[in-house]
């Protein structure tokens, strides 16, 4: 597969804040990813519906309300389900330290609240592409 790399930002739940989901999104879509926002209060099936329907290389997921690993857990589920393990993970927010190993442990990174923008991208492209077989796109 070619072209943008193709990510799916989503905020799962009753959590309203999503500042900093638009923050990322604006992120990706500057550095040349597709971008495909759900906006806020989504479901986990509704989720892996759109990352499946847009044949997404990425979901990124932001949590501020300490629901995480119920998320998180679920949608990998659900993607293993559908065949579709081979979609990159990401989930940020409010992530104590405490959860990151089982986050990593079911194919997540997780940036925090504070990372870095270009980090995020960075992952992503270099994540993606790795998948692909094709080398990442470099940010000069």
């Amino acid at each position: 597969m070619t072209g943008p790399l193709r990510v799916v930002v989503a905020k799962p739940g009753l959590d309203g804040h999503d500042r900093g989901a638009k923050v990322v999104a604006k992120a990706l879509k500057e550095a040349g990813m597709e971008v495909i926002y759900t906006g806020r209060h989504q479901t986990v099936d509704s989720i892996a519906a759109v990352a499946l329907q847009e044949d997404a290389d990425a979901i990124g997921l932001s949590v501020l309300s300490g629901a995480h690993m119920d998320y998180c857990g679920r949608l990998v589920q659900r993607l293993r389900e559908a065949e579709a393990s081979d979609i990159v993970l990401t989930v940020g927010g409010t992530i104590p330290e405490s959860d990151r190993p089982a986050l990593k442990e079911l194919g997540y990174r997780v940036f925090g609240t504070g990372s870095r923008l270009a980090d995020i991208v960075a992952y992503l492209n270099e994540e993606v592409s790795r998948r692909r077989g094709v080398p990442a796109i470099r940010e000069e």
